[in-house]
């Protein structure tokens, strides 16, 4: 009951927002007859649990001080190499699904080692990571989209287990492993040491290359994740379905309370991030406003959220 207590208090202006959303939602003419229906609720969140999964590595990510660019590019890789390897491999399903989570994975560690090795930012490592990524799955797929229609394909991103979609279910798993293992475990809270104070960390006798390399591999492999339930419930393997993808998540997390300047933040905060954003796309779909205006709309809310992280970052230094 406590613990409730204070996840509702440390999110309280967060879930007002949400609230205020929801509300506004349900009233507005045009939205108020279909956005509140178990259809379109289920629909915000199948469409949403490939956000939450790469906002549970991005983060920790973000804690950690850093940034993780690639992710997007690395949902189009991963959905590309995993429909390739049924449909042209001939492969069952569940080793194309492997090999494109695995595709993730990879990349995840590439990140994490150029990263804990080397001074290089991660900004600039993860910029080039992005660009690497987006070109095999371009060149892999030839632009083209890759076609998946089996029934044993589709069950990750399009089916159900028990009435629930099966996204749905996959995200709750995985939020839990993830808050387990950044509140439960040693790593967990040297991702916070790390993200505070890396010098200071070092000399506490942390080896802050091997939480880098952990955390970073992990975002990789929550994309791949991403990757693989995206083109299952579209069906198709495509080298544009991660665009942007990375600002989503981003937006998530900020939004959710984790400060930029790392050292701080919750996955309790990055659900409710998530939620606004998923609700958001939604609302404005069902709005019919124009897609060039949801990217304005959703770089206020991401520039809105950021500044809000200066407000507290300065709240807290005075």
């Amino acid at each position: 009951m406590k613990a409730v207590k204070r996840y509702l208090k440390d999110n309280l202006g967060i879930l007002c927002a949400l609230a205020v959303m929801i509300i506004f939602l349900y009233v507005y003419p045009t939205t108020h007859s279909t956005f509140l229906t178990k259809t379109n609720i289920f629909n915000v969140l199948r469409q949403n649990a490939p956000n939450l999964l790469l906002s549970c590595g991005m983060t920790m990510v973000i804690i950690l001080g850093g940034i993780d660019l690639s992710v997007g590019s690395i949902i189009a890789m991963s959905g590309c190499f995993a429909a390739g390897a049924v449909v042209w491999g001939g492969m069952p399903e569940i080793v194309g699904i492997l090999i494109g989570i695995s595709s993730g994975l990879l990349f995840g560690l590439f990140n994490g080692f150029m990263i804990a090795k080397t001074t290089i930012p991660p900004f600039i490592v993860t910029l080039a990571s992005m660009n690497i990524a987006k070109g095999i799955a371009y060149v892999f797929s030839g632009g083209k989209p890759i076609r998946c229609m089996t029934d044993a394909w589709k069950f990750l991103g399009a089916g159900y287990i028990a009435g629930i979609p099966t996204p749905v279910v996959t995200m709750i798993i995985i939020f839990i492993i993830s808050v387990l293992f950044l509140n439960r475990t040693r790593i967990g809270r040297h991702i916070y040491a790390v993200g505070g104070n890396d010098t200071a960390a070092k000399f506490s006798g942390i080896n802050t290359a091997k939480v880098k390399f952990v955390v970073y591999s992990f975002s990789g492999l929550m994309a791949g994740l991403a990757g693989i339930t995206i083109a299952s419930r579209l069906y198709s393997g495509t080298c544009t379905s991660g665009d942007a993808a990375e600002m989503d998540a981003i937006a998530a997390v900020v939004i959710g309370g984790t400060s930029m300047s790392g050292g701080s933040g919750r996955l309790g905060g990055t659900l409710i991030g998530a939620l606004i954003i998923g609700i958001l796309n939604n609302g404005l779909n069902l709005m019919g406003v124009n897609s060039d205006w949801q990217y304005i709309v959703k770089g206020a809310v991401i520039l809105l959220a950021v500044y809000m992280d200066f407000i507290r970052s300065s709240k807290k230094a005075k």
